[in-house]
C-alpha cells in the first residue's frame, strides 16, 4: 500500500534510511517532496536510500561507488574515469520516448501517449526495479541558486554514474531546498538503469522507456543509461520547462548562438551548448 499518512511515510523512510539520511531529508520541510520520495521508494523498493547534500564528501562517495560497482572505469590520467553505454543504447530513443497527455490529446511532430496508459506501463516497469540497490536522491538548480528565475529539480536514480554526471554538470541545490522549504516548486526525475549485463550496461533495451509527464512535471526513464535519456537536467528538463515557459511567457532553450565582440572575433559567432534557462518576456527582452 502506498504510504499516505505522515506516520506511514516516516516508517517507510526509517526502514530504508540511516538516521543521518533521515535527518538530511527531514531538514527539507516540504511535504510534497516527502510524498514523492516515499512513493518512489515504495514503488522501486531499494534496499537503502542515500540523500546527496552536494558536499565534497557526498560527491566523493558517489564517484567512488561508480568505480566500485563497475559503472565507471579508472583511466591512467588521475581523476578521470570512463563509462560505456550499451551499443544498443546510443543517442535519444525516439521510438521509446513519449509525451504523456490526458484524454487523447496530441502534439504536432512529437510522439504522444495517453497519460493513464503510459503511467500504468512505466509504473509496472519500475515496480521493484531497485531491489538489492541503493536509491540516490540529488537536489539541483537550473540557474543560479537564489535567483527568482531559477528552477529547482530533484533527481532519483539507482545509477552512481548518472548522479556523478549530475554532480559535475549542474548546480547542487540541497541547501536551496532547505531554505525554501514548502515554498519550493520543483521538477521531478525518476530513473533506473534496470538490469545490467556483465559490462555493467543496461540489458533490457527492448523495455527502455522515457516518458515525459507534462501535467505532473515528472520524467520517468528506465532500462537506459545514455545521458540524454537518463540524466534529468541534461535534455529531459527542457521538455518540462518548455511547457512552463509557454504558460508563463518566457523562452526555454538548450542551445543558441551568441555574438562575440572584440577585434579578434569581429564578425564571428560562437556556437555554444549550455545547460541554462534563458528567459525572455513576451516582447523578447531578456529578463
Amino acid at each position: 500500500m502506498v504510504p499516505s499518512t505522515s506516520d506511514e511515510v516516516e516508517r517507510l523512510f526509517r526502514s530504508k534510511m540511516s538516521d543521518e539520511m533521515y535527518r538530511r531529508l527531514m531538514n527539507i520541510n516540504n511535504p510534497e517532496l516527502h510524498k514523492f520520495i516515499a512513493w518512489a521508494v515504495d514503488l522501486c523498493k531499494p534496499d537503502s536510500v542515500f540523500i546527496n547534500t552536494g558536499s565534497p564528501e557526498d560527491f566523493d562517495y558517489i564517484r567512488r561507488k561508480a568505480i566500485e560497482t563497475g559503472e565507471e572505469i579508472m583511466l591512467k590520467t588521475p581523476g578521470h574515469t570512463v563509462h560505456f553505454d550499451s551499443p544498443y543504447d546510443q543517442a535519444r530513443a525516439r521510438e521509446d520516448t513519449a509525451i504523456l497527455l490526458p484524454n487523447g490529446q496530441k502534439l504536432p511532430f512529437i510522439r504522444t501517449k495517453d497519460r493513464d496508459e503510459g503511467l500504468k506501463e512505466i509504473y509496472s516497469l519500475l515496480n521493484g526495479i531497485m531491489k538489492g540497490r541503493e536509491m540516490l536522491i540529488g537536489f539541483y538548480s537550473l540557474g543560479p541558486k537564489g535567483s527568482p528565475f531559477s528552477i529547482l529539480a530533484v533527481q532519483i536514480t539507482d545509477s552512481y554514474y548518472v548522479m556523478h554526471n549530475e554532480n559535475i554538470l549542474y548546480r547542487a541545490a540541497y541547501d536551496e531546498f532547505v531554505r525554501q522549504g514548502e515554498r519550493a516548486r520543483f521538477l521531478k526525475f525518476l530513473h533506473s538503469q534496470g538490469e545490467l549485463n556483465e559490462m555493467k550496461q543496461s540489458k533490457n533495451i527492448k523495455q527502455r522507456r522515457i516518458y515525459i509527464d507534462l501535467p505532473g512535471e515528472t520524467v520517468y526513464s528506465v532500462n537506459t543509461q545514455y545521458g540524454g535519456n537518463s540524466i534529468g537536467l541534461k535534455k529531459l528538463a527542457l521538455r518540462l520547462t518548455i511547457k512552463r515557459a509557454m504558460e508563463e511567457g518566457w523562452l526555454s532553450e538548450h542551445m543558441f548562438l551568441i555574438g562575440v565582440e572584440g577585434a579578434k572575433w569581429q564578425g564571428h559567432l560562437l556556437h555554444r551548448r549550455i545547460s541554462v534557462i534563458l528567459r525572455q518576456d513576451v516582447n523578447g527582452n531578456a529578463r
